[in-house]
């Protein structure tokens, strides 16, 4: 502990003392959580954020969007508008937010996006809207209680596991390490490659001081694909890059784009930054100062559909964009597995859909 956490602990301990208050009402039924007819998977974490969300939603997508008709459900963090709303072709980022905006991008034609603070709310929406919905995906409500999921499938990062963090502002838990008990599987995320079997041992034995008795835990890594031009959506090859992202935890990505490419330069936001015409003259000074090595801009696909409004990109005409896609990597038997344990929550809702 460092000496300045002093200082901070009244307030993680007021902060605590709230949610864990919270969290025994609606325990306790004095909160009323909602039981949807419809299956309802939440993918969620107790810290701030940072953990690989929208990733491990896409993987889920890819996993269930052949068998059942889906739909995915976030607040859409960052956005410019409130309320529910339905993805459509004429939605922009600011609409919906980044996260959404990448999903209905990549999966629009094949799933339904929505957005809503009030998830309870929303999903009858979404029903009413498309009712051939089978299946819904909640991205960040792990803490939105007045939902209760069928399956909920807690994040925490390799790097800064939820067992050795604390509430904020001291740390970075939204709510007490406790919470975990609420989970029905726990995914470490962005392990390193060739996680050895000592560390997987540590790390299960710390969850499951948390999580119930019976949680799976698994590990998942980062995949990073193959850079795309975001202007025609094609791979090419490419070698020098400035990195330009505005994410939660930038050190992972810088490293694995300095393994990938020539580094010459990262330009790093906060998440979800709203880009402005300011930014977009800082980005052409900075590239400018690389031109003679013929560089790209590399950035997320999160940071890319923001890159790509007409306000933007005017201003990054003579700029070749890139965006660098990334998934969840998973050993196949553990991958297989956690999908058992999603399925089998969503089979034995027996669900049968309007139409």
């Amino acid at each position: 502990m460092r000496p300045y956490h002093l200082l901070l602990y009244p307030f993680s301990f007021l902060y605590d003392g709230i949610t864990r208050l919270r969290n025994r009402m609606f325990d306790r039924g004095v909160k009323k959580s909602v039981v949807f007819e419809i299956p309802t998977v939440v993918v969620g974490n107790l810290s701030m954020g940072g953990t690989g969300k929208t990733p491990m939603v896409e993987f889920l997508i890819r996993a269930f969007k052949e068998n059942y008709a889906v739909a995915t459900l976030s607040r859409g963090y960052g956005r410019k508008t409130s309320g529910y709303i339905l993805a459509e072709e004429s939605t922009e980022p600011t609409e919906i937010g980044d996260e959404p905006f990448q999903i209905y991008s990549k999966f629009g034609h094949e799933i339904c996006v929505a957005v809503g603070e009030r998830r309870i709310e929303a999903i009858p929406r979404i029903i009413a809207d498309r009712p051939e919905t089978e299946l819904v995906i909640l991205d960040d409500a792990f803490q939105h209680r007045y939902v209760k999921g069928d399956f909920n499938l807690l994040l925490t990062t390799f790097e800064r596991p939820f067992f050795t963090d604390h509430v904020v502002p001291m740390g970075s838990l939204r709510e007490n390490r406790d919470g975990a008990n609420r989970a029905h599987a726990v995914v470490v995320t962005k392990c390193p490659d060739k996680l050895d079997e000592a560390s997987k041992t540590h790390y299960l034995q710390k969850i499951l001081g948390y999580a119930p008795e019976d949680c799976p835990v698994f590990f998942a890594g980062l995949e990073y694909g193959r850079a795309y031009n975001v202007r025609d959506n094609k791979e090419e090859p490419i070698q020098k890059v400035i990195l330009l992202s505005g994410i939660a935890n930038n050190d992972l990505l810088r490293k694995k784009v300095g393994e990938m490419y020539e580094l010459l330069e990262t330009l790093e936001y906060s998440d979800h930054h709203h880009y402005t015409e300011r930014d977009m003259e800082r980005i052409v000074e900075r590239f400018n100062l690389h031109k003679a090595q013929f560089p790209v801009l590399l950035t997320t696909e999160k940071d890319a559909v923001k890159l790509k409004a007409d306000k933007l990109l005017r201003y990054l005409q003579e700029i070749p964009i890139f965006a660098l896609p990334v998934q969840v990597k998973m050993e196949e038997e553990e991958k297989n597995t956690l999908l058992e344990h999603v399925t089998k929550a969503i089979r034995n809702k027996g669900y049968q859909r309007e139409v």
